[in-house]
């Protein structure tokens, strides 16, 4: 069942294009995964399939009646706020009892009476991740799910998404800045900077030449059950800041 079709959307701030041409359409049962350097766009196109962002150009059409549920790239919370973690997935409109079930389908069920504020990076992830599916969406939109998470963190936590896939048959929009670790359960990778640059499966935008000039190549050499890890052979040079400077002829940005 086709979710989210976005056609030819762009996106203005203040005079400046943000992004453009874009087309992407998400299907139920199929995990996208959306790549880019920092500052593509990658959140803003995320929040205009949510509904969150009106598109200066282009339309987004949606199912009818599509629920959807969000893990936001950063949500700051008051340290002095007592908040535990059981009260905050409440806060999303559900019942004690829901709640408990989604902190026990994402492993945090031990945490419901934790302050949210004590949590660690990887414990907080999975809170975020039972807030996202306590209403059983349709479509889950997970913006860089795995920051703050170690590399067994990471693995679990893109496994778990994998699973709850496979179990509800939903939709999965997953926003990440590389592709140095990819689920293995990824249907597709689009990859954009303001533009669509390339997409298809990992394997073949790992190797598509506009993917290459602005992260180098990536050769896979090992696979887990849920991620596949790559080298990075670099063509351009690193910044304190973490700008990106490219070796020849090609568009550069941040990662």
């Amino acid at each position: 069942m086709r979710l989210v079709t976005l056609t030819g959307v762009g996106l203005a701030y203040g005079g400046r294009q943000v992004l453009s041409g874009i087309d992407l359409a998400l299907d139920s049962g199929h995990i996208t995964t959306l790549v880019g350097p920092n500052g593509s766009g990658k959140t803003s196109l995320s929040r205009m399939v949510l509904g969150l962002l009106t598109p200066a150009q282009g339309r987004v059409e949606r199912a009818g009646g599509l629920v959807t549920g969000y893990m936001p790239q950063k949500l700051a919370i008051d340290p002095t706020l007592p908040l535990s973690a059981l009260r905050f997935v409440t806060l999303a409109g559900v019942d004690r009892r829901t709640a408990l079930g989604a902190l026990a389908r994402t492993g945090a069920s031990t945490l419901a009476d934790a302050p949210v504020a004590t949590l660690s990076g990887g414990e907080f992830q999975r809170v975020l991740l039972a807030r996202a599916i306590v209403r059983k969406p349709q479509l889950l939109v997970l913006d860089e799910p795995a920051q703050g998470v170690d590399i067994a963190g990471q693995d679990a936590l893109y496994g778990l998404v994998g699973e709850l896939r496979d179990e509800t048959g939903c939709g999965v929009l997953m926003v990440s800045h590389d592709l140095h670790l990819v689920m293995a359960e990824s249907d597709s990778v689009v990859c954009i900077n303001h533009h669509v640059c390339c997409s298809g499966t990992p394997d073949a935008v790992s190797a598509h030449p506009e993917f290459v000039a602005l992260f180098g190549e990536l050769k896979p050499v090992t696979r887990k059950p849920h991620v596949a890890v790559y080298t990075h052979h670099h063509d351009h040079e690193h910044e304190l800041d973490g700008a990106v400077h490219v070796h020849g002829p090609h568009c550069a940005g941040k990662h």
